[in-house]
């Protein structure tokens, strides 16, 4: 009679921490920043810059220190959220 009671209690209360630990992932708010890797096209050299996530890729004209003039740069990769 007893086991006829815990197990449905207990069946309910995992459901009840599955479905919190869904709703967290799902009203949780996305960062609005991300930081970015930007490599240069001539030499490779590479440095870190936040974007806003929604933004396009970036593509920035900037002094590279390898062959000292200014360079294009593109972004290569994610590195965080901010």
């Amino acid at each position: 009679m007893v086991s006829e009671l815990i197990v449905p209690t207990i069946i309910m209360i995992v459901l009840f921490v599955l479905n919190a630990g869904v709703m967290y992932f799902i009203l949780r708010e996305r960062k609005r920043d991300i930081m970015v890797q930007m490599e240069s096209l001539v030499s490779g050299h590479t440095f870190n810059k936040i974007r806003p996530r929604l933004a396009d890729k970036l593509e920035v004209i900037r002094f590279d220190p390898y062959i000292q003039k200014e360079s294009v740069y593109r972004e290569k990769k994610k590195v965080r959220s901010m």
